[in-house]
């Protein structure tokens, strides 16, 4: 089913249009959760949180891109989980690993000047990105935006895991010469 017979099933609430977002990104936005909480059973309890945002959300949002909005809003509740310490007794290991390579560049977003600063990084990291080859910028948006393994992220590029590390230490030090370009670090 495409995306917009899926968008149309929620405006007319027919139930029918969560189990057609489920069959459609189901699995994804699964893999996407165990990837951040490292359990799979908080990883469901992520996608059956993000189906009812969806539900709550649409209408009145209509979104262009369905499975780019369901896997974001997987994504923000496995984090929510896993900040929250519920994920961290079962796992979570590769949301740590993949957010500690990045550590340094990101800045606290507990202040005005710093919530301020997380949305002039957001737009330097989105004008870095377009800077990237398609095969970087795939590489590191699972890493850091999904949270994908390495091992996860090689065998899906057919590639060795050491060429997804340098990929990504090329990619980290191309991000932080352009974010002391522009002042942010």
């Amino acid at each position: 089913m495409e995306d917009a017979e899926i968008v149309k099933l929620f405006f007319a609430r027919a139930e029918t249009a969560v189990t057609a977002l489920r069959e459609k990104y189901g699995a994804r936005a699964l893999r996407v959760g165990c990837d951040i909480t490292g359990s799979e059973q908080d990883a469901e309890e992520c996608v059956s949180d993000a189906c009812l945002a969806l539900w709550q959300s649409i209408p009145p949002t209509k979104p262009l891109y369905l499975g780019a909005y369901f896997i974001a809003a997987v994504r923000n509740h496995a984090l929510m989980r896993v900040r929250a310490g519920q994920a961290q007794r079962r796992g979570g290991k590769s949301y740590d690993a993949a957010f500690d390579e990045l550590g340094e560049l990101l800045a606290d977003p507990n202040t005005p000047e710093r919530q301020l600063e997380a949305r002039e990084l957001a737009a330097a990291i989105e004008g870095f990105l377009s800077t990237l080859s398609r095969d970087d910028r795939v590489i590191f948006m699972r890493r850091y935006w999904l949270a994908s393994p390495l091992g996860e992220i090689a065998r899906d590029f057919g590639c060795s895991t050491a060429r997804v590390k340098s990929s990504l230490h090329r990619s980290r030090k191309k991000l932080k010469q352009r974010l002391e370009e522009e002042g942010l670090l």
